[in-house]
């Protein structure tokens, strides 16, 4: 069980879904997925120390973005789960809070990322040397007194990829002050969530939704009627 205070509670309160193949988790903002080098707790620690084996990441959320994470019980349920993932055959769906209303209410965004220092991915407009694709679509959903609340569908998966975008059409995540939000959130948890994921079961074939309840934060709260109606 994580020391902070932050992940309070019972480990089984995270949990959306399991059986024999799958462990699905609501992962907490500031929680990596995997463990790094602060040597802090880590979801695979955690789902693993709850499951009395092993588990395997099929995907990843940046360590300060709350939602779903499907994680496979077994190598076999991870594979068959990546390789969806690869095929793009997976739909995830995110809820962003941006300072900075996009100048369209919907668009398909298509830029070119690729790593730059500090952790930092970096957006151009055209491809470039040791760039990949990336492509996403948002919508605008709602504005509070000072927010504005987006719903995104990611058609690729790149690192930093929502946060880079957003960033620059002008629209930053709240709190992601790496790429240009004017102030950092108190507890580091950027306003981006991982809401809905769609994928196909890995023995049963069955098409799997998972939708993540958003973090129990007055920043979230401010939008409740509006994610309620999704």
């Amino acid at each position: 069980m994580p020391d902070s205070p932050r992940f309070a509670g019972r480990i089984s309160d995270w949990i959306l879904y399991k059986d024999k193949q799958l462990l699905v988790f609501n992962k907490p903002a500031g929680l990596p997925v995997q463990p790094d080098k602060t040597g802090d707790q880590s979801l695979l620690g955690v789902a693993g120390a709850y499951a009395r084996h092993d588990v395997y990441p099929a995907h990843r959320l940046d360590r300060p973005v709350s939602g779903v994470v499907v994680l496979g019980k077994k190598p076999s349920a991870q594979a068959a789960l990546t390789r969806q993932f690869k095929a793009g055959k997976v739909g995830k769906q995110y809820l962003a809070i941006v300072g900075e209303r996009p100048a369209e209410d919907e668009a398909t965004l298509t830029h070119y990322l690729r790593n730059g220092k500090g952790n930092k991915s970096l957006v151009s407009e055209e491809l470039v040397e040791n760039s990949r694709e990336s492509v996403l679509s948002y919508r605008y959903l709602a504005s509070s007194d000072n927010y504005h609340l987006l719903l995104v569908e990611l058609k690729t998966g790149r690192k930093h990829q929502i946060r880079a975008q957003l960033a620059h059409i002008g629209s930053p995540i709240y709190g992601d002050v790496k790429y240009g939000s004017r102030r950092a959130a108190p507890d580091r948890a950027l306003g981006l969530h991982g809401y809905r994921i769609q994928y196909v079961h890995p023995t049963s074939e069955q098409r799997m939704e998972h939708v993540a309840p958003v973090p129990d934060t007055p920043l979230w709260a401010s939008f409740a009627d509006t994610i309620k109606s999704l």
